[in-house]
């Protein structure tokens, strides 16, 4: 199959996947080419993530825009913890 016909992962299968790449390059046993290969594959799947993360952000902001609170406050880590203990 062409490079140009694979369809694109998921975020989630892509971060996997991204993870995956770097365990096999911090592992530091790869031929230098296969290292090469799996770099630039990361990248591509670096740029995927944040364009999926970027989409994402973007439609929240219009939901939030279209029900009449039109700024988004930035996330703290305060508002993470009170998610976490269900408060």
């Amino acid at each position: 199959m062409d490079k140009q016909d694979e369809k694109p992962l998921d975020f989630e299968s892509s971060l996997a996947e991204l993870e995956l790449l770097v365990e096999r390059l911090e592992r530091g046993d790869l031929a230098l080419d296969d290292a090469l290969k799996s770099f630039e594959r990361g990248v591509a799947l670096t740029r995927q993530c944040q364009g999926a993360l970027k989409a994402a952000q973007q439609k929240v902001e219009i939901l939030l825009t279209r029900n009449g609170n039109a700024e988004a406050e930035p996330f703290a880590e305060s508002a993470e913890a009170a998610l976490a203990s269900g408060e």
